[in-house]
């Protein structure tokens, strides 16, 4: 039986079988569509709050929501020392992911960031598993990239730096995820709503000073809140349950969709209207993470 097969079951407490009537495909496009469009929204929002503030408010509001719907807490006392060091690690990957990419779209299009978050991932791909596809997949995404990025290099390389950053941190996330999402010991999405919790404290250091102004300011507040929803909870949920019952292959395909919809969410929210050496910069990277292959997971027995 393949692995999708045996964590289908394993679902959000209290959803019973209404998840799983749900395609996993669905869950990935809702994921697709608010990946982006909270953080459309917190660009707006750096107006009133500084970047980083707005970076952690994103992780605490989205703390706060699982800890009152899940109260992770209970799930650390049950794990063993392995999977306890697995969340920590899964947690301070979304903080500093979180931090730089808001630091990154601060400077640059969402459309570009999001395209240079890919890279990695099919680097790791073409690394694990050496076929001419594979390079195939990483030359047209790193000309895609390249057409993404040489004009902004010399304005922003800070810009870059921080993008590029992101870009690593977001093969992590999607490995760990993976890993967490397939794990027996972390029924659901608990794992998701500890890690989130645990990140907020690693990014408290960071992110509070900045956020200090939205305490004294109910939009930016509400505004802050509304990101962390949009932004943490929803995608990170749905990403979560669509992990559980696809393979790291399947699901590494419809990933493929994202920089296409970072580049229309940027365009119907913020107005950044891409050039034409940005479009096909765009379409290159959709079509090689479409075309890349990662190691299929050996066959179980039913």
């Amino acid at each position: 039986m393949a692995e999708t097969d045996s964590t289908a079951a394993r679902t959000a407490p209290g959803t019973g079988g209404v998840v799983e009537r749900v395609p996993p495909h669905a869950y990935f496009v809702v994921s697709a569509v608010f990946h982006y469009l909270g953080p459309a929204f917190a660009v707006l929002l750096f107006a009133r709050v500084d970047v980083l503030g707005v970076a952690w408010l994103r992780i605490a509001s989205a703390a706060m929501i699982f800890a009152l719907w899940l109260r992770p807490w209970r799930t650390w006392r049950r794990l063993d020392p392995p999977t306890r060091r697995l969340l920590l690690g899964w947690a301070a990957t979304l903080a500093l992911m979180n931090c730089c990419f808001y630091l990154a779209i601060d400077r640059l299009p969402l459309g570009t960031v999001a395209a240079v978050e890919f890279v990695p991932v099919i680097a790791l791909a073409a690394i694990g598993v050496r076929t001419g596809r594979n390079a195939a997949a990483l030359a047209i995404a790193v000309g895609g990239v390249y057409l993404l990025t040489d004009a902004r290099l010399a304005a922003e390389p800070l810009g870059i730096a921080l993008a590029v950053a992101n870009a690593g941190l977001f093969s992590v996330y999607l490995v760990v995820g993976h890993r967490i999402a397939q794990s027996p010991a972390v029924r659901g999405i608990d794992g998701l709503a500890l890690s989130m919790l645990i990140a907020a404290v690693i990014a408290l250091p960071i992110g509070i000073t900045g956020a200090v102004p939205a305490f004294t300011d109910p939009v930016a507040l509400a505004a802050g809140i509304g990101v962390g929803l949009s932004s943490s909870v929803v995608p990170y949920v749905c990403d979560q349950l669509a992990m559980a019952r696809l393979t790291r292959h399947g699901y590494a395909l419809l990933v493929s969709l994202l920089p296409a919809t970072a580049t229309l969410v940027g365009v119907v929210v913020l107005t950044q209207i891409p050039a034409t050496a940005e479009l096909v910069g765009i379409v290159l990277v959709v079509c090689g993470v479409a075309l890349h292959q990662e190691r299929r997971a050996p066959a179980r027995a039913a």
